[in-house]
């Protein structure tokens, strides 16, 4: 192959993958990728037991941060 082909073949990808990396970053950026109905759908399926388990646990992560917490 000539060397121009391969330094054109380069130069494309390299600017091919610039528009994809900033393609990338607006979707991240205007939150594309955001999935608000997730957590609240996922509460449908967890059983009674599991929440109950799930606010317990959160209880007792609170008590032991204010158990810890020594102000200086």
């Amino acid at each position: 192959m000539d060397s121009s082909v391969i330094a054109m073949m380069i130069g494309v990808s390299t600017f091919l993958g610039a528009i994809a990396l900033l393609a990338f970053l607006f979707a991240v950026k205007n939150g594309h990728f955001d999935d608000s109905k997730k957590m609240m759908n996922s509460v449908h399926f967890d059983d009674e037991e599991a929440l109950n388990d799930a606010v317990e646990k959160e209880k007792k992560r609170e008590k032991l941060k204010e158990k810890n917490y020594r102000p200086e």
